[in-house]
């Protein structure tokens, strides 16, 4: 009888300890702010000489044109703030998050999805997405950059994405700039 109170105890606290790795509820509570400047998604390599800049790359010290831009809209979430893609020096493309927040959790991730818009879990997985990265904060301003070749007439949403639970925590569609 002491035994299998032993073998239960140990079981227990080994679904607490799955449960917690996998839920990580503390997340729900704990916020991250992140407070970058466009300026370090601009920022030119040392290394790189403007004689090594191709023909079609963007005048040196250009200011970076803004090319699309939405609004968040809420998913299982609630999500807010301002989803920009500049082009920047050398015709390289970044998203920068502005005034956003959102709720924290495991394994959230910055897609762009290849629909107008996303306003259930099933529209991100169907239409298909490209994975920008980890989301840096759940607060704050901050840049993804784009890689090269992504079409932006196909992909014109972005999606914050719960990627371990298969969530959309909310979307902004991308219209392009009047700025």
């Amino acid at each position: 009888m002491q035994s299998r109170k032993i073998v239960f105890s140990a079981l227990a606290v080994l679904v607490i300890g799955v449960g917690w790795y996998l839920f990580r509820p503390e997340r729900l509570w704990v916020n991250k702010a992140v407070n970058e400047s466009l300026d370090q998604a601009t920022a030119r390599p040392a290394a790189v000489m403007p004689s090594d800049a191709g023909a079609g790359s963007a005048t040196p010290n250009a200011p970076p044109s803004a090319l699309l831009q939405g609004m968040f809209h809420s998913g299982a979430h609630e999500t807010r703030g301002t989803a920009t893609v500049y082009e920047v020096e050398g015709g390289k493309r970044v998203l920068r998050l502005t005034g956003f927040e959102t709720s924290n959790g495991p394994d959230v991730q910055v897609y762009l999805v290849a629909a107008p818009d996303a306003k259930d879990n099933a529209t991100v997985t169907r239409a298909g997405f490209v994975r920008l990265g980890d989301l840096k904060g759940n607060q704050g301003d901050q840049n993804y950059e784009l890689p090269d070749g992504v079409d932006l007439a196909k992909y014109r949403a972005v999606t914050i994405w719960c990627r371990r639970f298969g969530v959309n925590f909310g979307t902004a569609p991308l219209a392009p700039s009047h700025s």
